[in-house]
């Protein structure tokens, strides 16, 4: 049982450090996401619940990275702030 907490305390100690916020909704939605795998899997394997659970999570934040273009609309924030350089594509040459 007490495995189930590690994650979510985790991650919601790394969340105040990075935004210095307690978000609720989010410490709770994953114990939420946790009964409904063990209800839909029918398995009472703690491990196999946290591993499912963090690729849930790790799925949906690609899915909704691609729908929101995150490369493109942060790419200018990045070159700022790391000194990045990217190749000249091939239609901004011609330009």
């Amino acid at each position: 049982m007490y495995l189930y907490l590690i994650t979510p305390l985790l991650g919601s100690l790394k969340n105040y450090v990075k935004y210095k916020r307690f978000n609720a909704f989010i410490f709770i939605r994953t114990f939420y996401i946790y009964f409904i795998l063990k209800l839909f899997i029918q398995t009472n394997n703690t491990w196999l619940i946290l591993i499912l659970e963090r690729w849930f999570f790790f799925i949906y934040k690609i899915i909704r990275s691609i729908m929101n273009n995150d490369y493109n609309t942060k790419k200018q924030k990045y070159i700022k702030k790391y000194n990045l350089i990217y190749p000249i594509q091939e239609n901004q040459e011609e330009r």
